[in-house]
């Protein structure tokens, strides 16, 4: 009897609009795959969600033919697809981060694109997370990071003009760095399959996981901003005894009561959530 992938999901958008992030389950190739769609500035423009139903798609597709495809591969050929099927140019395309686990023969493998982490739960306790902290470098280094921030702590709340501007302008240096060579770098899912080789991945013995966390910034913020959840295998914890959407909800509700984000500066009262909870356990069948 082997070890077999099972899994559960919570998701919920931030506001009145639908949730751009995703959760692609591929049976066939025991993987499940994490998105976060960014919208682009211009509405003319796909939204993220389309981006992420289109990649987690081609995806899904693409593994389940070739269900031992090195990620990194599968996911640059992914976004080559998406980006010719559909027209998109570098740059001015929409865009999503990815994360996404297969469990292969005896052994897990993960793979993270800019921010949504996977954490992988070990039989000993211990925890390791797979992170992109690319982006985050990239921002926190810039003075209008801590403006932004100072102002909402001020009670000047998310509405005002100048929070605006501050987010403008921030994600007018992140465009100047995003998929490109050079001081700043970050890479994600747009219209550059380059960005899939610059992915991180890692591999554990499925033996020595009881499962893992994959999750969108909106969820992970519960355990490195908010100090909501006390530590990642709290979390799977709370996934295993109330399961994935408890936590999700939890998170949604905590916002709730920061509207103008004066304890926790952040760039919106809520974001979208999704997190899935991987279970390994021993079993004859493969993912459900």
């Amino acid at each position: 009897m082997g070890i077999g992938m099972f899994v559960t999901a919570g998701e919920r958008s931030g506001g009145a609009r639908p949730s751009e992030d995703r959760i692609v389950r591929v049976p066939r190739a025991d993987t499940v795959i994490v998105l976060d769609g960014v919208s682009t500035l211009s509405a003319a423009n796909p939204l993220g969600g389309w981006y992420a139903d289109s990649l987690g798609m081609e995806l899904a597709a693409d593994l389940t033919k070739t269900p031992d495809r090195d990620l990194r591969e599968a996911l640059g050929c992914a976004i080559g697809t998406v980006a010719v099927r559909h027209g998109l140019v570098p740059g001015s395309a929409p865009a999503a981060t990815v994360a996404m686990v297969r469990l292969r023969d005896d052994r897990v493998e993960a793979l993270v694109l800019a921010d949504t982490p996977i954490i992988a739960l070990r039989r000993d306790g211990s925890e390791d997370a797979l992170r992109d902290d690319r982006l985050a470098e990239l921002v926190t280094a810039q003075p209008r990071y801590q403006e932004y921030q100072d102002r909402l702590r001020d009670g000047q709340g998310f509405a005002s003009p100048d929070h605006r501007r501050l987010l403008q302008e921030l994600r007018a240096i992140q465009m100047d760095h995003v998929n490109r060579h050079g001081p700043g770098e970050y890479w994600v899912a747009e219209a550059v399959p380059e960005a899939a080789h610059h992915a991180m991945v890692r591999s554990w013995p499925a033996a020595d996981l009881t499962g893992l966390l994959g999750m969108t910034d909106g969820v992970s913020c519960a355990v490195e901003e908010y100090e909501l959840v006390p530590s990642w295998t709290a979390m799977a914890r709370d996934c295993m005894e109330s399961g994935p959407q408890s936590v999700v909800d939890a998170v949604h509700a905590h916002e709730e009561t920061d509207p103008d984000g004066r304890r926790h500066p952040r760039y919106k009262v809520r974001d979208d959530k999704a997190l899935a909870w991987v279970r390994l356990d021993s079993a004859e069948d493969g993912m459900t």
